[in-house]
């Protein structure tokens, strides 16, 4: 093994509130970096001219992208609505497309869409203690549909890849909006086969 690939072992503190302590975020997505995610464009829109919300954040420990590691760490998602579609994130595959990933909920409350790409579709409930495994071939989507941040822990294989640009493309085929105050799964008008 060469040296740009060792690791040693280590200690990671989690928060079981907020998900990593101390660490930087990986990635911060605020609204206006999720253009064409929402159904509704005019909502979307009408709260980008009030302000320009955190929607999501990742932290991950930057593990040597090799198949002998495993990546993980916390993926947290924030309480709020486009028009009646519920905060989410982008959502994406795996650049190994047969890589599969594991989520368990630390606190919120919240859905794991999932789709393949021959189209069949599952939603996952996420609740604190709910543990979600996403097989591999399948787009996976967070989605809070509470009123509290959701904080998820996730383990990956490290060399696995993320690919966001076909869901950017083409959307997931369903969307989770608030129907008669619950969460329920509806077509997606905007998505393109």
């Amino acid at each position: 093994m060469d040296a740009a690939t060792t690791v040693l072992p280590f200690r990671v503190d989690f928060d079981l509130k907020t998900g990593l302590s101390g660490a930087r975020p990986t990635i911060r997505r605020h609204l206006s970096q999720m253009k064409g995610m929402y159904a509704d464009q005019e909502a979307y829109e009408a709260m980008l001219r009030e302000g320009d919300p955190l929607v999501y954040e990742f932290y991950e420990l930057g593990l040597p992208e090799t198949p002998a590691h495993i990546s993980f760490g916390c993926s947290i998602v924030y309480p709020g609505k486009v028009g009646d579609e519920y905060f989410m994130t982008k959502g994406h595959f795996h650049t190994i497309l047969d890589t599969a990933e594991v989520y368990y909920c630390l606190t919120g409350q919240g859905l794991m869409l999932m789709e393949n790409p021959e189209g069949d579709v599952y939603a996952e409930e996420f609740r604190p203690g709910n543990a979600v495994y996403v097989p591999g071939r399948f787009a996976h989507r967070s989605i809070n549909t509470g009123t509290e941040t959701m904080v998820t822990f996730y383990a990956f294989r490290s060399d696995a890849g993320h690919d966001y640009g076909t869901i950017e493309q083409k959307g997931f085929r369903k969307i989770a909006v608030e129907r008669g105050g619950v969460p329920v799964l509806a077509d997606n008008p905007r998505w393109n086969e």
